[in-house]
């Protein structure tokens, strides 16, 4: 049944496909499936993402092409279709608001349920970087402050029933930050992490410094009392002249107020030895500007990082407490 099949938003999707091309694709898609069936249909997992206008992840044991159909109980799943894959999603019957209308017959998960649904097909890496990119998407759609946003998916989690995955959520948080605008930019700061570099600000503003039109300007990753800052440039960033010329005078501005600022691209973080070799060069500028960084050659897991942090977070409340 190949006229139900979504195609994949990884590279065999052309880049000038917006996430709202994409999900006008899917909804096409999954409009032609439920016309199909006769009735209403429930669509989680990657799809419930895609019709919702938030990035896939990039590596994932599901079949991204597949529509991804989600029943609240065995008894009510689905049969097979072509081109289809049926799931079961218990949390329906205890969350009214966990089915999202889309259009007609199609409603999508929540995306705060599908990102606990494929909490145990992607590593724990990806499922940080899609919980990012789900609180900024989210947050536009909603206009919710993106770390109230992060406050709710902490809630929802804390207080789910037991679903296969909870612990690598529960864990996944320990990493995530509200406000990172694109799956890159939480990979290239996960990177940093991994490698012993201190925490930054994410798409912070820098004080003193606007455009023209007097929006501040902001930086992907920064580290301010150093004047230190990492920017993800994607394609669009060198294609569209517009944004070329906006982040050319934006980094001018910046640098004459003293900051570094290193840019990246996809390249920089294709790999261990490239990621190592970006975060070496971040440590060896964050140096030079006197902070203390305990660099690792080798980076640590993203469990390990985690481990951490929650190590880390502990400690401080027992001194708070104190």
């Amino acid at each position: 049944m190949n006229d139900v099949m979504l195609q994949p938003m990884g590279e065999r999707t052309p880049m000038t496909q917006s996430l709202r091309d994409r999900a006008q694709d899917a909804i096409m898609c999954c409009a032609a499936l439920a016309w199909r069936i006769g009735g209403n249909v429930l669509f989680g997992m990657t799809t419930a993402l895609a019709l919702q206008q938030v990035p896939l992840p990039e590596a994932c044991d599901l079949d991204a092409e597949m529509l991804h159909i989600t029943s609240s109980t065995p008894d009510r799943r689905r049969r097979r279709i072509p081109g289809t894959h049926p799931h079961v999603w218990k949390l329906i019957a205890t969350h009214p608001d966990a089915c999202v209308p889309i259009k007609g017959n199609v409603f999508a998960l929540h995306p705060f349920h599908a990102w606990a649904q494929l909490s145990s097909h992607v590593s724990l890496e990806e499922l940080v970087i899609l919980a990012e990119a789900i609180i900024t998407a989210i947050s536009k759609s909603s206009g919710r402050y993106p770390r109230l946003v992060l406050s709710s998916l902490r809630e929802f989690i804390d207080n789910a029933p037991y679903f296969l995955g909870k612990t690598a959520c529960r864990t996944a948080l320990q990493l995530v930050k509200a406000n990172v605008l694109s799956p890159k930019e939480s990979k290239a700061r996960l990177v940093l992490l991994r490698h012993g570099l201190p925490d930054a600000e994410v798409n912070c503003h820098v004080d003193r410094a606007m455009f023209d039109s007097g929006k501040p300007m902001s930086l992907d990753i920064a580290w301010k009392h150093f004047k230190v800052a990492v920017e993800y440039d994607g394609d669009h960033h060198r294609t569209d002249k517009h944004q070329w010329r906006r982040d050319r005078k934006k980094r001018d501005r910046l640098r004459q107020l003293g900051w570094t600022i290193i840019v990246i691209t996809a390249d920089d973080i294709r790999d261990e030895v490239a990621c190592a070799e970006f975060a070496l060069n971040v440590a060896r500028e964050l140096t030079l500007r006197g902070c203390d960084v305990d660099f690792r050659v080798i980076a640590m897991t993203v469990e390990e990082l985690a481990r951490r942090e929650k190590a880390a977070d502990r400690k401080k409340r027992r001194e708070s407490a104190v």
